[in-house]
């Protein structure tokens, strides 16, 4: 009898044993559980946070979110700097669309031309404006192809700054990011609405010619924009000769861009500027083929601090037809 309660006491504390092992399994089991989940999100939190914290700011600058806000009001244009055949494919909603040359020297005279290219006449220039209805008493938010394009809508906008639009910004990134983020948009451009529009002086705080450039070459630190292949020498858009400027420092437009087509952040640009010898205190002159990619590149310095930065807008056309080449 005795044996037998021994055997059923032994047997019950093991059993006793055997529960308390599985409630600790599940419990260490949940608690691993909850501290993975703990760690994800924490891990989401400061990826986000990161992404914020990635993106580049400043003055002239649109992202998708600003973007969609704006989307409908009527304070403010927004600009396809693509053209009109291309915002047929699919467009910012209620944008209009025009490429850069309408509102520049082109119509006259060819590339390599002295001031071909160049900003119009102010009177020429307000007519322009005015038939697009692009006027300085709205916001203009302008957007093009980001680094598969030609930095267009930096153009426009460093031109519209310089004749005195206050409120210009370019969007963060090319329009292919901009549907991917789910800013609205349609196929086809709207059309013009006419508006009476003036303007009567030009600051020339960011812009520099071919003159301007030879005498104070020495004195200035320039900057070439353009592809490997064209700094390098190859002959692609009807130059007059191929090269580059003497001593020019070579920073690739392509290069602002990360390869998902958005701007990379103001400290990964400046990063680069600074190992390529330029300093805040430098007067800088960027170039590309026609001053249009050196305009988006002029406007990315100033925001990231290098004030005292130029557009040669004649640029590599003109100073290849009438000066020496590297």
């Amino acid at each position: 009898m005795k044996k037998i309660l021994a055997l059923l006491l032994c047997a019950m504390m093991l059993a006793g044993m055997m529960t308390g092992c599985g409630q600790t399994q599940t419990t260490t089991e949940q608690t691993t559980t909850e501290q993975t989940e703990e760690t994800t999100t924490e891990a989401e939190t400061e990826t986000e946070a990161e992404t914020e914290e990635a993106a580049f700011t400043g003055k002239y600058i649109a992202d998708p979110e600003y973007i969609k806000e704006r989307i409908g009001s009527e304070d403010v244009i927004f600009i396809d700097a693509r053209g009109a055949d291309a915002a047929k494919k699919g467009t910012v909603q209620g944008a209009i669309a025009t490429a850069w040359q309408p509102l520049a020297r082109c119509a006259e005279g060819e590339s390599g031309d002295e001031m071909w290219g160049t900003i119009l006449p102010l009177d020429q220039l307000s007519e322009a404006l005015s038939s697009m209805g692009i006027t300085p008493d709205k916001e203009v938010i302008l957007f093009s192809d980001g680094k598969d394009g030609w930095g267009d809508d930096g153009r426009i906008a460093w031109e519209l700054i310089a004749v005195g639009f206050e409120n210009v910004k370019i969007a963060d990134r090319g329009f292919s990011a901009l549907e991917a983020a789910g800013v609205p948009t349609q196929k086809g451009a709207e059309e013009f609405t006419p508006a009476e529009v003036t303007v009567s002086a030009l600051d020339e705080t960011h812009v520099i010619n071919t003159d301007a450039l030879v005498e104070t070459y020495d004195t200035v630190k320039v900057v070439d924009v353009r592809a490997d292949e064209e700094y390098n020498g190859e002959v692609l858009y009807g130059e007059k000769a191929g090269g580059h400027l003497p001593g020019a420092i070579h920073i690739r437009f392509t290069d602002l861009f990360n390869d998902d087509n958005v701007l990379k952040s103001n400290e990964e640009i400046t990063a680069m500027f600074e190992e390529a010898g330029l300093t805040t205190d430098d007067t800088i002159v960027t170039y590309c083929t026609a001053g249009i990619r050196s305009a988006y590149m002029q406007m990315v310095l100033e925001m990231c601090g290098f004030e005292n930065s130029l557009n040669y807008d004649e640029s590599y056309y003109r100073w290849c037809a009438v000066q020496e080449v590297e």
